[in-house]
This record gives structure tokens, C-alpha cells and sequence, in this order.
């Protein structure tokens, strides 16, 4: 192989490499204590995935179909479920719940939309659905 050809393989690489990232999807995921559960899909590029579950029974879904979306989910207690949908590209979606027994659902159809929310106590319950560009909602609830 020639000095040349050897050079431009190895700048080759170097940008396939370093070009990864930018596109590439992420998920992080923290569990601490017993019979936690997490799971989602992610199509497209850019997309962020959190779930940060303490106690037992939490569980959380995050699906993301399109470019440069977030979603995350903290959930302090027992038997929390989270769950988001985003159909679109830059949506944002979290929930942090602390207690028990707590449901939330976050739907999103469109682009640049944001929803937030914090249910604590025990058995609160949201569902949140949003179409169309550029909508904001959020939640607080204290429940039990």
C-alpha cells in the first residue's frame, strides 16, 4: 500500500468516526432496585433516551420516529410507569415522578414540541397529547 493511499484510508476512517456521533441515537438508562424495567425504539438520527428508576416496579417506554428528539424519565418509588411517544422531529418529553402507583403518557405528532411534568404522592395519573408545531405543556400534580 502507498503512502498516499494509506493517508486518505486513514482520513477516511477518521471522519466515518468522528461523523458517527453527530448522527448517532443514544439511550442512558440508571436502575437501582428491584424489578425495573425499561425499553423504547429510536428511527432516525439525534434522538436522546434517559431513564434514571429507583425502587421497585418502575417502568418506562420511550419511542422516537424521526430526527433530534429527548425524552426523559426520573421515577422515585414503587410501581411508577412512564411512557412517550414522539412522532416528529425535535420533540421534548420528561416526567419525574416520586411516590407510587403514578401513570403518565406523552404523545407528540409534529415538530418542536415540549411537554414536562411532575406527579408526586401516589396514584396520580396524566396523559398528555399533542399535535402540530411548536406546542408547550406541562403538569404538576400532587396526588394521594
Amino acid at each position: 500500500m502507498t503512502r498516499k493511499t494509506l493517508i486518505a484510508t486513514a482520513i477516511a476512517a477518521l471522519i466515518s468516526i468522528s461523523a458517527a456521533p453527530t448522527m448517532a441515537n443514544e439511550i442512558f438508562i440508571d436502575q437501582f432496585g428491584f424489578g425495573n424495567a425499561t425499553g423504547g425504539s429510536q428511527v432516525g438520527f439525534g434522538n436522546t433516551i434517559g431513564m434514571n428508576q429507583w425502587g421497585a416496579f418502575n417502568t418506562g417506554a420511550a419511542n422516537q420516529f424521526g430526527d433530534g428528539n429527548v425524552a426523559g424519565f426520573g421515577q422515585v418509588g414503587v410501581n411508577n410507569s412512564a411512557e412517550s411517544w414522539q412522532n416528529g422531529n425535535f420533540n421534548q418529553a420528561g416526567v419525574a415522578q416520586f411516590g407510587e402507583d403514578h401513570t403518565s403518557v406523552m404523545s407528540q405528532d409534529g415538530n418542536g414540541n415540549t411537554v414536562v411534568g411532575v406527579q408526586v404522592g401516589q396514584g396520580c395519573s396524566a396523559d398528555v397529547a399533542q399535535s402540530g408545531s411548536g406546542n408547550v405543556s406541562a403538569f404538576v400534580q400532587v396526588c394521594g
